[in-house]
């Protein structure tokens, strides 16, 4: 099997950065492109007017340049592997589903992800995002754990 499109979501913790190595020694040996996505939610009711006509406002600006700065992170740190990879703000209301739509429109075939390991309350507070992909997608998904 060969897995030519990588995805690496990131969420801006150290803990999401920890996927780098694990992502670089399979697209090396792949000789895979990466893309690493953030996904910025949207909340239908702070986001509306963006949604419908894309007007923004200082909340998601200030959100847009949050992800754009965690995603030059990433990307400085494949970098010093050697490794070039495509940096992509993913939009959408829930992170597993906008990352499930990325998969089909980048033609993804293998996830590469972090997790940061909660268990108990925190999970099921907080969700998981790797659990969920690994529920519902139809590509490998590797998990890093913390």
């Amino acid at each position: 099997m060969s897995y030519q499109n990588i995805l690496v979501p990131v969420d801006g913790s150290e803990v999401a950065l920890n996927v780098v190595q694990h992502a670089v020694e399979l697209a090396k040996a792949f000789n895979s492109k990466i893309t690493v996505v953030q996904v910025m939610t949207l909340d239908p009711y702070i986001a509306a007017e963006y949604l419908s006509d894309g007007q923004s406002n200082l909340l998601i600006e200030r959100a847009r340049k949050f992800i754009e700065d965690n995603l030059a992170q990433a990307k400085a740190k494949f970098n010093e592997y050697g490794v070039d990879v495509e940096t992509k703000i993913l939009e959408g209301e829930s992170i597993h589903r906008t990352i499930m739509k990325a998969i089909d429109e980048l033609n993804i075939d293998l996830i590469v992800i972090s997790s940061h390991g909660r268990t108990g309350f925190k999970k099921l507070i907080m969700g998981s995002v790797a659990q969920s992909l690994i529920t519902e997608v139809n590509v490998p998904v590797f998990v890093v754990k913390q």
